[in-house]
């Protein structure tokens, strides 16, 4: 629903430099995002050759320098408050779940105006494990009180389709996500959509 990259870029990258450590490109930052804050410092760390050690460090630092940042670099992308003014004026039960903790989802939503739309916000540390694995769209169909099968997913990379088809649920995803560098077409959904209100 938003393009968060610019914030991953200054906050990754003020991590970074906090370290004394080469700054990385925002292609590489877009190939890595998706699989939880903790995988994209790992993942850059690793790419810039510094001692796996520094995890702590900087994972720390990120995150407080992500706080710092949330939002004021991003935006929402086009097509997204219509199609979820369309899906609620249907009468559609909506939940977002996200790997990017909980707190800094909900702020994120809150600063640009999405978080009114859902009944639920759950995060990457709202359950034992992120997606892919099926577990946190389960407990949020649980939420909302419908069956999986009964439910969609609308995602935008494989983490969000491998999570959906685990746990029994029909799953659509956008064109214009963070897919680790791989054409969306090739994951296999019931659908690809160039905008939320295409659905």
């Amino acid at each position: 629903m938003v393009d968060t990259l610019g914030d991953f870029d200054v906050a990754l990258n003020r991590t970074l430099q906090g370290l004394a450590l080469a700054e990385v490109s925002r292609a590489f930052i877009e190939r890595t995002v998706g699989k939880g804050g903790e995988h994209l410092v790992r993942q850059t760390l690793a790419h810039v050759g510094a001692d796996a050690a520094l995890f702590d460090a900087a994972w720390t630092a990120y995150q407080q320098h992500y706080a710092e940042v949330n939002g004021q670099h991003s935006q929402v992308f086009e097509g997204v408050v219509e199609g979820l003014e369309s899906w609620r004026a249907r009468g559609w039960r909506l939940a977002c779940l996200t790997n990017k903790p909980q707190a800094p989802a909900l702020a994120l939503l809150q600063a640009k105006g999405l978080a009114g739309f859902f009944e639920q916000c759950f995060g990457g540390d709202s359950f034992e494990r992120k997606k892919p694995d099926p577990l946190p769209l389960l407990r949020t169909c649980e939420a909302l009180g419908v069956a999986p099968a009964q439910a969609l997913m609308v995602g935008d990379s494989r983490n969000d389709a491998e999570a959906a088809r685990a746990a029994g649920c029909p799953v659509v995803l956008v064109s214009y996500g963070y897919n680790h560098g791989e054409p969306i077409q090739s994951v296999g959904a019931d659908a690809v959509i160039e905008r939320l209100d295409a659905l």
